[in-house]
């Protein structure tokens, strides 16, 4: 792919799944259309999930022993990128909620930023409450803690530098990790910029556990 000054950068997405066969294959097949190979991670699934993508061009599955949590997914993800000397990384998710539509967008803000995070609460009428509640108290208390401003902490529709990469590496095995990239981030120097993108909700069902998550992040905030 070629950037703004037609130079050509390799460009990649990261999408981790779990037990997620009815979504993954129009998430895989759209995000195909942007970046040059998908990585798709299966955290131990015990569906047909792997069976609906092993044909695909472009796509490299890498399969975990065990279901492990999303932070270790996409670590494994991330290692595997800078091995192949990826450019920029681009992560989203499996269960249609980000809509691959909006990654030329975070490509172009990539030029300006070192990570590029989603930015869902621009737009929250449909966003369940409890998601606006906690995600508000989250990106606020991240933005005291960086020193920078964070407008949707919980997004994990992003696009990150390889520089970053092999610089920041989350500890965290769950969805605190993305939380954790943020700060180490930001004390590392990296300047983080946000895109304005739809929240979509469907038939999709999180597998966030909620207890889990909070106490995950109140332990990286605090390190």
């Amino acid at each position: 792919m070629l950037n703004n000054l037609n130079q050509e950068i390799k460009v990649c997405a990261i999408i981790p799944f779990y037990n997620e066969e009815d979504f993954l294959t129009d998430v895989v097949t759209e995000t195909l259309e942007y970046v040059d190979k998908v990585f798709a991670v299966d955290d131990g699934s015990t569906d047909n999930s792997t069976k609906k993508i092993n044909y695909f061009d472009r796509v490299q599955l890498i399969s975990l022993d065990r279901n492990y949590g999303k932070g270790y997914a996409l670590q494994s993800g991330f290692d595997e990128a800078i091995v192949q000397g990826f450019d920029i990384i681009i992560t989203l998710d499996a269960d249609k909620q980000h809509n691959p539509e909006f990654i030329p967008d975070f490509l172009s803000k990539a030029a300006e930023y070192d990570i590029v995070i989603g930015n869902r609460l621009n737009d929250i009428k449909i966003m369940p409450i409890q998601r606006v509640i906690s995600n508000t108290i989250t990106s606020r208390l991240l933005s005291i803690k960086t020193g920078q401003k964070i407008l949707d902490s919980q997004c994990g529709f992003r696009a990150y530098r390889s520089r970053v990469i092999k610089k920041v590496k989350s500890h965290s095995f769950g969805y605190e990790a993305e939380s954790e990239m943020i700060i180490y981030a930001a004390r590392a120097g990296f300047r983080i910029g946000f895109t304005n993108i739809s929240t979509i909700y469907g038939d999709e069902k999180s597998k966030m556990n909620s207890f889990k998550a909070i106490s995950g992040f109140v332990k990286i905030l605090f390190r």
